[in-house]
C-alpha cells in the first residue's frame, strides 16, 4: 500500500474531509480500520491567500515544490493538492515533484463522464470558475462548463475565503449557492462541480435536483485508490 502524501492546509476544513473520507472508506469496504499511511503538510492558508489575490502564481508553484519535495522526505509514494483553486498550477507543479500527483480536475472528469454528464455548473473560488483548467480538464472528455454570472461568482468567491475557509456556516450563504446552482441547472447543467473543497460544508449531497460532483471527496477516493494499487 503506498503512503500518501497531502498538501493540506487551503483550507483545514478541506484537509479534515480527505482524511475523514479515506480512512471512512477504508472502514466501509474493509469493517477494519487498515489505513494507508498519509502524511499532511498543512500550510497557511492566510499566506496562499495572498499570493493567489496578488497574482504570485509563480511563487505558489514553488512553494508547493517545496511541499511535495519535503512530503518525498517524509516518505510519501504519491501526492494531491486538496484544493481546486492551486490546480490552476497543477501541469507545472507536477512536472517538478519528485512523487506522482493525481489530479483533481482529471479525478473529477472522469466521474463526470461516468454518470453520461454533458454539461456541468462549476461552482468555486472567481481563479476556479474563470480559469481555463477546468474547461480543458472537461472538454478532454466532452463535457461543456458553465460558470454562474459575474456578479454571482464576485458572491461565492467572497463566502468561500471569508466564511467556508474559517468554519463559518451560515443558512443565508446556503441558500444563495443553491439559488445560484439551480440557475445553472434551468440553463442546462445536468451536474454541479463544487469546485471548492470547502463546498461539501455548505451544500449536501441531497440538496439539488442533479448530480452533485464533490471534488473532495472524488478526490480522496482516487488516492486510495492510487494507494491500493500495485
Amino acid at each position: 500500500m503506498k503512503r500518501i502524501g497531502i498538501l493540506g492546509g487551503v483550507s483545514a476544513e478541506s484537509t479534515v474531509l480527505y482524511y475523514r473520507t479515506i480512512t471512512r472508506e477504508v472502514v466501509r469496504r474493509t469493517g477494519r480500520a487498515d489505513y494507508p499511511e498519509i502524511i499532511i503538510y498543512s500550510v497557511s492558508f492566510g499566506d496562499f491567500a495572498r499570493l493567489q489575490h496578488a497574482g504570485e502564481w509563480d511563487l505558489i508553484t514553488a512553494r508547493m515544490v517545496a511541499v511535495f519535495q519535503a512530503l518525498h522526505r517524509a516518505g510519501a509514494q504519491l501526492g494531491l493538492i486538496a484544493a481546486n483553486t492551486l490546480h490552476a498550477v497543477f501541469p507545472e507543479v507536477a512536472r517538478r515533484s519528485p512523487i506522482p500527483l493525481l489530479s483533481i480536475v482529471e479525478a473529477t472528469a472522469r466521474e463526470a463522464k461516468r454518470l453520461g454528464l454533458e454539461r456541468v455548473g462549476l461552482l468555486g473560488t472567481r481563479f476556479t470558475m474563470e480559469g481555463d483548467f477546468y474547461r480543458r480538464g472537461m472538454g478532454e472528455v466532452g463535457i461543456e462548463v458553465i460558470v454562474p454570472d459575474p456578479g454571482e461568482r464576485e458572491e461565492i468567491h467572497r463566502i468561500i475565503y471569508q466564511e467556508l475557509a474559517r468554519g463559518l456556516i451560515r443558512e443565508d450563504s446556503r441558500a444563495r449557492f443553491i439559488g445560484i446552482a439551480e440557475k445553472l441547472i434551468r440553463k442546462g447543467a445536468q451536474g454541479i462541480i463544487l469546485g471548492c473543497t470547502e463546498l461539501p460544508l455548505l451544500i449536501p449531497k441531497d440538496s439539488l435536483d442533479v448530480a452533485i460532483l464533490n471534488t473532495a471527496e472524488i478526490h480522496a477516493l482516487a488516492a486510495l485508490e492510487a494507494a491500493l494499487g500495485d
